[in-house]
């Protein structure tokens, strides 16, 4: 092996090194600087440092950077809308935010800040200790959800009104898919529209006459309301993307809807939603508004109702691809066979029953649903006037447990 040879030039380089990483910051002049700034090439220490070297800097080279990123991504024009809406507001947040600088830098690490500055991606396992208490704080007092766009259901979409059926229940307008094709006319949004909406069947929908012997039960249309209220209930907890975990959101669907769920057999309208209200206020799901989210879908109901049996046939059609989908997940789920056998069946149960629904509502009259719309509505006013009265009841309960003495005495 040769002998190494050290010449004048290499040791130049070398010196060069080490007095280049013994430079002091350019901004405080305290410390040895360990970073550069990638525009100007200022030297600096620490991430205050950088923010404070150049405001005008860090800002232009934030700007350059975002718009050489949109110009590769070359988006369509419904992306730049949401880009354009997510800038904006990130600014009215940034000049509303009262934290100070010190609050600001102590919520996340420097070395994680630099690295996502990089463009590095960050995960949970990247964080510390400190940092995963926060963000888990965050999530659990609901901060993040600030950041997250609420869904808006497609049954209050425009063209939820206009959903058109064939002789045999499949979808007679669909919206047309191109790859590679973007935006590109003035009916961009409705046809963005048209995506949100449910795809009605694949495939001919089958007489009921065909899946049973026996006349349909007259319990059927309380049972409909019931399905619906578990379908909305679901979307709405999973901002309309139930699909990102189906198995999941389909034991919401179970545990919501006696019918699907229990093998109920409500045989009133009322019956079925007060059970309908009371999974909604359980402890499971109290969180997520109680009696007020509850009759917000009953609201939901009421609406779908009035849309008529096209909407109604797309909402169980979807529900049925959504049970479909857990079913392929079910699979990969590493189970006891036990319980997989358990799944199984109740999901194939709801899958049938569903199904059904669908032939059965198809072949209604349309004058049925606004009939059934009107009774629910009644109900849900009662639902209100029973609440209202037993809020009455407890305040006045709560005020004689505080006098210690009865509000009304029998008089003898």
């Amino acid at each position: 092996m040769p002998d190494t040879v050290f010449t004048s030039e290499t040791s130049s380089k070398s010196s060069d090194f080490n007095s280049n990483s013994r430079i002091i910051c350019r901004v405080c002049e305290k410390q040895f600087s360990q970073y550069t700034c990638p525009r100007c090439n200022t030297r600096y220490c620490s991430l205050h440092c950088y923010k404070s070297h150049s405001l005008r800097c860090t800002e232009s080279f934030m700007r350059e950077n975002v718009m050489e990123e949109l110009q590769q991504l070359q988006p369509d024009e419904q992306s730049k809308s949401k880009m354009l809406d997510i800038l904006k507001r990130f600014h009215e947040e940034e000049e509303t935010d009262s934290l100070d600088e010190e609050e600001l830098d102590s919520s996340l690490s420097e070395e994680t800040i630099q690295k996502i500055l990089s463009g590095g991606q960050i995960s949970f396992d990247d964080l510390s200790v400190e940092e995963k208490k926060r963000f888990q704080r965050a999530v659990a007092t609901g901060e993040l959800s600030k950041l997250i766009e609420p869904w808006d259901p497609w049954w209050f979409k425009p063209s939820a009104k206009n959903i058109s059926l064939g002789s045999d229940g499949i979808q007679l307008v669909r919206p047309i898919e191109e790859e590679g094709l973007g935006p590109s006319s003035e009916n961009d949004v409705e046809s963005d529209q048209w995506h949100e909406i449910p795809p009605g069947p694949d495939t001919p929908l089958l007489p009921v006459s065909k899946l049973t012997v026996s006349a349909p039960s007259p319990l059927l249309t309380v049972h409909l309301v019931d399905i619906i209220y578990s379908y909305c209930f679901t979307l709405r907890i999973y901002n309309g993307d139930p699909k990102s975990d189906p198995l999941e959101s389909v034991m919401v669907v179970l545990s919501v809807s006696s019918v699907l769920g229990q093998g109920g057999q409500p045989e009133t309208i009322a019956e079925a939603l007060l059970h309908c209200l009371e999974r909604t206020c359980s402890p499971t799901y109290r969180h997520m508004g109680g009696l007020q989210f509850g009759l917000r879908l009953v609201d939901d109901i009421i609406h779908l109702l009035y849309l008529g049996s096209a909407a109604l046939v797309c909402l169980l059609c979807d529900m049925q691809k959504l049970i479909q989908a857990a079913e392929k997940e079910l699979k990969s789920e590493k189970l006891y066979k036990s319980k997989r056998a358990e799944l199984k069946s109740k999901l194939r149960s709801a899958e049938r029953k569903v199904y059904f629904m669908m032939c059965w509502v198809y072949e209604q009259p349309s004058e049925a649903w606004s009939s059934l719309a009107a009774i629910v509505n009644t109900e849900k006013s009662s639902a209100m006037e029973f609440a209202d009265s037993k809020r009455s009841t407890v305040r006045m309960e709560e005020k004689t447990e505080r006098s210690g003495k009865p509000l009304i005495k029998e008089v003898k």
